[in-house]
């Protein structure tokens, strides 16, 4: 089965995507988690290949405790790169919250070693609050 090329369809381009992305972040820096998730969901159909949109909407469903959502998304997101802390952070907080405790571990071990004082940081302090 073939994707469908929505943006072809509805004559988008880049630029319309950059204008949801503005719209839907603006509702997330406001706390309107609900109303952002509806412009991260379309997103991620009309730019399946965003990385950014993958992590920021597995973020609002990890926000909104919907961890099983947030991990399926965080997990497509690291499948488009692999190297994005703040989604390997949000991956860990996921795991754990879902019970996985070996796996959430050895993530937030590797990430408590990250050079970004934040990422570590954060890291430790699951390891401690969970471990």
């Amino acid at each position: 089965m073939s994707q469908i090329d929505w943006l072809s369809i509805l004559g988008w381009n880049k630029e319309e995507l950059e204008d949801l992305r503005f719209v839907g972040y603006s509702y997330i820096k406001q706390g309107k988690y609900d109303i952002a998730t509806t412009f991260f969901e379309a997103l991620v159909i009309l730019a399946p290949e965003s990385a950014y949109d993958l992590q920021t909407l597995g973020a609002l469903y990890l926000q909104k405790g919907n961890n099983l959502m947030a991990l399926n998304y965080i997990e497509k997101a690291i499948k488009l790169d692999p190297t994005h802390l703040p989604t390997l952070l949000n991956r860990t907080k996921a795991l754990f919250a879902l019970g996985y405790k070996r796996q959430a571990l050895a993530q937030a071990r590797a990430l408590e070693k990250c050079a970004l004082e934040q990422i570590a940081d954060q890291a430790q302090a699951l390891i401690m609050a969970y471990g």
